[in-house]
């Protein structure tokens, strides 16, 4: 389950088993107008979309809200473009309005902090990142990632510069952003050379590339080389510099990372062998150090496996969440001790098959998954109080439901 013949990453192989295919997505702004059907949308099925962020509690806003969702294009049974969607706030419920042609392969999905621009990794073997302006939905360009299935990018808190991870090839990429919301050439790429490849990995399949909460670094998820990677960005010319590598166990297949919004501390979602882990961040020097693995509550999973997806902590800082592939459930943990220990509470069914991305609404009030296998978008109520889960009605229908970002 690693790279397919046509040079796939892991995450889309998956998904072309079963025509579906799954990514993960980033912080959604408020702000961005809500979609309707534009000329050049095609009045097909939509799904929505959500923010990896870790949302802010506020009053509910009301009206419909945008939704956007990723998928892959090219393969059977898959999407014809980004989908377009709203979402009520009080309810949960999604409504489809459209899809956005003329975007191949968009599996994951960020927006600009102005909430003015969308951004779109293309996931083929020549990778490249898309820019589409939000309030006509003009595809603004795209340029290359210099790498293969890039599976995850994330807009530095600047909004500047674009961050993309190229799973196939083991590689980050930095782009820039110029005031229109329109992307640049490259301005670097760093393949990560070191160390090894980890047990039954063939080499690096970098799989998230983000900011930490003070902004003075930018992290990389490494699945195959077990490795957290950090840099410092160069803020004038786009430049990475690494400054501290942290390891995981041998074959844990780290995943996806999420910060405490306290930022000391981060969680670890462990793909490979099933495990999530507490880290300690340091700000100053930007070393993550990684904690002892802990249980995700799933057991062997169905039919023998659980691939941990994606996990998020509540803003303020009580509660997270971990989608369980294989398992197909959601993991509720207790934050602790100021952020330091994850309790686990329960796992509670996500309503779907395969719940390969996960996020909040902004106000923090609904979590959104999007379930690969089963093509839907399960919709939860988050208790402010408890950190239950309440499903939100039935799952929305969407093809290749890969990426839910909720605006």
């Amino acid at each position: 389950m690693h790279m397919g013949s046509e040079g796939w990453s892991r995450r889309r192989f998956v998904g072309a088993l079963t025509g579906a295919g799954a990514a993960a997505v980033l912080p959604g702004c408020g702000d961005a107008p809500p979609p309707t059907d534009p000329t050049a949308a095609e009045a097909s099925a939509s799904a929505p979309e959500a923010s990896t962020s870790t949302p802010a509690r506020s009053r509910a806003p009301s009206g419909p809200r945008p939704l956007y969702l990723g998928t892959y294009t090219s393969i059977e049974r898959g999407g014809t473009g980004i989908g377009l969607a709203t979402y009520d706030a009080t309810s949960g419920r999604i409504t489809k309005t459209g899809t956005l042609t003329g975007v191949g392969d968009p599996s994951y999905l960020a927006v600009h902090p102005n909430g003015r621009t969308l951004y779109a990794v293309n996931e083929r073997e020549a990778g490249a990142v898309t820019a589409v302006r939000l309030s006509d939905r003009k595809v603004l360009g795209s340029h290359s990632t210099g790498g293969g299935s890039p599976c995850h990018l994330s807009v530095h808190p600047g909004g500047r510069w674009l961050l993309s991870a190229n799973y196939g090839s083991g590689s980050v990429a930095v782009h820039p952003i110029d005031a229109s919301g329109a992307l640049g050439e490259r301005a670097d790429l760093v393949t990560h050379s070191s160390p090894a490849p980890g047990p039954g990995q063939e080499g690096p399949h970098a799989h998230q590339f983000v900011t930490s909460p003070d902004g003075g670094h930018v992290l990389a998820v490494d699945l195959g080389t077990d490795t957290v990677y950090t840099y410092r960005l160069d803020e004038r010319t786009g430049r990475l510099g690494e400054v501290a590598q942290a390891h995981t166990r041998p074959g844990a297949g780290p995943r996806h990372l999420t910060f405490h919004p306290g930022g000391r501390y981060a969680y670890l979602a462990n793909e490979v062998d099933n495990t999530v882990a507490v880290c300690a961040y340091d700000p100053d020097s930007g070393r993550l150090t990684v904690g002892d693995a802990q249980s995700t509550g799933t057991g062997s999973g169905t039919n023998g496996t659980n691939y941990p997806a994606q996990i998020l902590v509540t803003s303020n800082g009580a509660y997270a969440y971990l989608a369980n592939r294989g398992h197909n459930s959601l993991t509720r943990y207790a934050v602790e001790a100021d952020g330091a220990r994850l309790r686990l509470l329960d796992t509670v069914p996500v309503s779907g098959d395969f719940p390969r991305q996960v996020a909040f609404s902004p106000d923090g009030t609904l979590l959104f998954a999007a379930n690969q296998k089963s093509g839907t978008v399960s919709v939860f109520h988050v208790d402010e109080d408890s950190g239950a889960l309440r499903l939100a009605g039935e799952p929305f229908a969407s093809p290749v439901a890969v990426c839910a970002l909720p605006l």
